[in-house]
């Protein structure tokens, strides 16, 4: 990705996957017109040499692989997530305040910076569940107009707004969507979306996103702002990748896992048996048996995509002395001394070897040995699968905001590199 065009397929990716659903939709069209051939967990699986499939649980996270001519000798994998810190609407959501509002019963999910989501346009996305004679269908839904904001409170009623609030989700955050008298209306329109009846819809998972689109900023386009680049960036650059890419004696891979921001322990989830029943399915049909699966494990490696956090220009005291990336800067290979990350000495050794022979730069992140960082998906995905694993991300500013800000060089850094090692 070396060029603004290039940068745009990104940015309209992000732009058009407002949550996990949407986000899983828009890759399985992307290799749907690559070629890959959709598998069901639920059928018997028809694989072969040479062949390109992708297989979905839950609507949300999305294994796909490609098969190269001859027998393998291991995997060639990444992972990235699809879902993003957020507000989701819970059931029978709807609130009138004094006849006058119509406002939403919503809930944190994950780990946002609240503020960031206040006086903004906002919208209703996710999907719903219906009922037809083949069972039970999840349509995706997207209101797609700013029809919801959260406001803020005035300066004049609170006083020390600028020496720092301490937001309450059930008081603060609930985002007004209308007036009283439009009760029920978001369901019908949900309903249109979904080109059903409100009484058939049984039910739905449903979230608030950030209407602001991507784009370019600095006077001289240096940075991306946009909703959701932790982890959309590496999703998009993951998938792109493994496209692009022609397996000769390894098994190419690409995972996207969702409810990584709530910890993973899903049956969709990074620590759920999703990428190992993948994995052992394929050798199954591919007649390798056990020994021959653990064998393979032992020659395989895995990339774990997920973004870091860069240096930050207003606060360089909350870095690390020595390990503070920038934007811009290259991939960032991320270390824990308790093992957050996967990175070990052997797995930081090949991806500082897969970005040189992609000619990109790399930089390494640390937190500060006082304050605690976040999770990601290299370590969950160890205790699953027991393969070599490095943890690296793009870097970026405000993660967890409702707007972030990263490198727009970065994200090509990443796909090169990534198109490396799957060669």
């Amino acid at each position: 990705m070396n060029n603004k065009k290039q940068l745009q397929r990104m940015f309209t990716f992000i732009d058009e996957s407002p949550t996990c659903f949407h986000a899983v939709a828009n890759l399985e069209n992307m290799l749907d017109k690559e070629g890959f051939v959709k598998l069901d967990e639920k059928e018997v699986w028809k694989i072969e040499n040479g062949g390109k499939y992708y297989v979905n649980r839950n609507g949300s996270s999305l294994i796909a692989f490609v098969l190269p001519g001859k027998k393998p000798s291991g995997f060639h994998m990444t992972a990235a997530h699809s879902d993003s810190p957020c507000f989701k609407l819970k059931e029978a959501p709807e609130i009138v305040v004094d006849d006058a509002y119509l406002k939403l019963n919503v809930e944190k999910y994950g780990g946002m910076i609240m503020s960031t989501w206040l006086d903004r346009p906002l919208s209703i996305a996710g999907r719903v569940v219906i009922k037809n004679e083949n069972g039970f269908e999840s349509r995706l839904v997207n209101l797609d107009k700013d029809s919801a904001i959260i406001p803020n409170l005035a300066i004049h009623m609170n006083r020390d707004a600028n020496k720092g609030v301490e937001y309450n989700p059930q008081i603060d955050m609930e985002p007004l969507i209308g007036e009283g008298a439009s009760k029920d209306e978001y369901l019908r329109l949900l309903a249109k979306e979904a080109d059903v009846s409100q009484e058939d819809i049984l039910g739905f998972d449903l979230f608030l996103y950030n209407r602001d689109k991507c784009r370019l900023i600095g006077i001289d386009d240096a940075y991306i702002a946009g909703p959701r680049l932790d982890d959309l960036e590496c999703a998009f650059a993951t998938m792109t990748a493994l496209v692009n890419g022609k397996p000769d004696k390894y098994i190419n891979l690409c995972a996207i896992f969702d409810n990584e921001e709530v910890g993973s322990r899903t049956k969709q989830g990074a620590d759920s048996t999703f990428l190992q029943d993948v994995l052992r399915r394929i050798c199954l049909k591919m007649g390798i048996d056990e020994e021959g699966y653990r064998c393979m494990l032992a020659d395989s490696f895995l990339i774990s995509a997920d973004n870091a956090h860069a240096l930050h220009p207003n606060h360089q005291e909350k870095a690390d002395v020595t390990n503070k990336p920038v934007l811009n800067g290259g991939i960032v290979i991320k270390y824990h001394g308790s093992q957050r990350y996967a990175t070990d000495a052997y797995s930081a050794a090949y991806m500082k070897d897969v970005c040189n022979r992609a000619g990109v730069p790399y930089q390494s992140y640390a937190n500060r040995s006082d304050i605690a960082g976040g999770s990601t998906l290299g370590n969950i995905l160890t205790s699953q699968v027991s393969v070599n694993m490095v943890d690296i991300g793009l870097p970026q500013l405000a993660m967890h905001s409702a707007m972030e800000t990263a490198g727009a060089k970065d994200a090509a850094y990443l796909l090169e590199a990534l198109r490396a090692f799957y060669r």
